[in-house]
């Protein structure tokens, strides 16, 4: 039987949910399939947000050739089997799943296809392409950041599969699919062969006894990595240096444990201790010089460090919180004496008149001042 992800898997983009920002009415990726505008791309986003149904639903608009690789498993025999024999009648377009993991040498294998046009190419990664695609490659792609899906776009895709959850189930599996459409999917087709009715319950004894396996393109890799953050968080280094060994026995690139590191450093530890960006930094260039298997050591040093460390997400929270007052109230009018004032008519204007540098003057656009983001007291020693 085909598996529900696959059957729910839209064939264009009438059916496709979320991604408002690039596939809505006038937005850049609609305008480029309904124009059939063929060009290589790259999307970047979360996993479980539609980076695969976009791409498929791309090359079906435009009539292509399509080759799915995976840079987990393809190499460069790979890319010289597609394009023996020169142009075909159609377009060639390869869609590379996880991008980020093919290096450097094939990159630059792939990259004079890319150039010449014989080759369109769509890649998807979860990692930053600036620091994971060459930059000729890069340059050539059209970046799509791709956001989580929202509460109400997965309660929409449950609706889609027609099978039936109650309310408090229902809650539960968007809590635990975390904007994640195919990790929520696995387990409701899951519990679906194992019972009659879908409560909570019955979703958390499917989670509970699932067989436990570790897939770097599938659902426990993003398992494994959310609870080894969560150790850290709660400051439970014997948890953390588990799941960690996990990672690295099965494979895991130490450069993506690295990165998740200095996020973290930032996020979850912050001000209450400023050193931790730093250390986390350090591990992620010991990863970068030494490599497996060695630098394991440097990762578990980094990753104890982390976890022990006292921790503040004053800053990440006050960052969130301002950016919704950007996307709530749009370009706020600048406060006059914060303005930059290079020209004699912009002196004239009042740009830059009282600014004093160590001013207690609220310097906030006026419909927000007062307004608290960093909800942090610093203690004295």
């Amino acid at each position: 039987m085909e598996p529900l992800a696959a059957a729910l898997r839209p064939k264009d983009l009438s059916g496709f949910i979320g991604q408002e920002h690039l596939v809505g009415e006038g937005k850049p990726l609609k305008k480029a399939i309904e124009g059939k505008h063929l060009f290589s791309f790259i999307l970047w986003g979360p996993p479980g947000c539609g980076k695969t149904t976009l791409a498929r639903i791309y090359a079906n608009t435009l009539d292509v050739e399509l080759f799915e690789l995976s840079a987990v498993s393809a190499g460069k025999e790979d890319i010289r089997e597609i394009v023996k024999g020169g142009p075909r009648l159609k377009p060639i377009v390869i869609f590379l799943d996880e991008i980020h993991r093919f290096n450097k040498a094939q990159q630059d294998f792939l990259l004079p296809y890319v150039e010449s046009g014989l080759i369109t190419l769509i890649g998807a990664t979860t990692e930053n392409p600036s620091f994971e695609v060459i930059s000729p490659l890069l340059s050539r792609c059209k970046v799509f950041i791709l956001k989580e899906l929202s509460e109400d776009n997965l309660k929409t895709i449950i609706e889609h599969t027609k099978i039936k959850v109650d309310a408090t189930g229902k809650e539960w599996l968007v809590r635990f699919a975390n904007g994640d459409a195919r990790q929520m999917i696995g387990l409701l087709d899951t519990a679906h062969t194992l019972y009659n009715k879908i409560t909570k319950k019955t979703l958390e004894e499917t989670l509970q006894h699932a067989f436990i396996r570790y897939d770097k393109k599938g659902d426990e890799h993003y398992n494994i990595i959310s609870a080894f953050i969560k150790s850290m968080r709660a400051s439970q280094p014997n948890a953390a240096l588990y799941y960690l060994a996990r990672m690295i026995e099965a494979g895991e690139d130490p450069k993506f444990i690295a990165r998740r590191m200095v996020i973290f450093a930032s996020e979850d530890i912050g001000l209450a201790s400023p050193t931790a960006l730093i250390i986390a930094n350090e591990v992620f260039r010991a990863v970068e010089t030494i490599g497996l298997p060695e630098c394991a050591i440097n990762l578990a040093h980094g990753v104890s460090y982390l976890a022990l460390a006292p921790k503040n997400r004053s800053a990440y929270d006050g960052l969130r919180s301002a950016q919704a007052d950007v996307r709530e109230f749009g370009n706020l009018s600048i406060p006059l004496e914060i303005r930059n004032a290079p020209t004699k008519l912009m002196k004239e204007l009042g740009y830059g008149e009282g600014y004093e540098k160590y001013s207690a003057k609220d310097y906030l656009p006026k419909k927000l001042q007062g307004k608290k983001y960093l909800k942090f007291e610093k203690k004295e020693k």
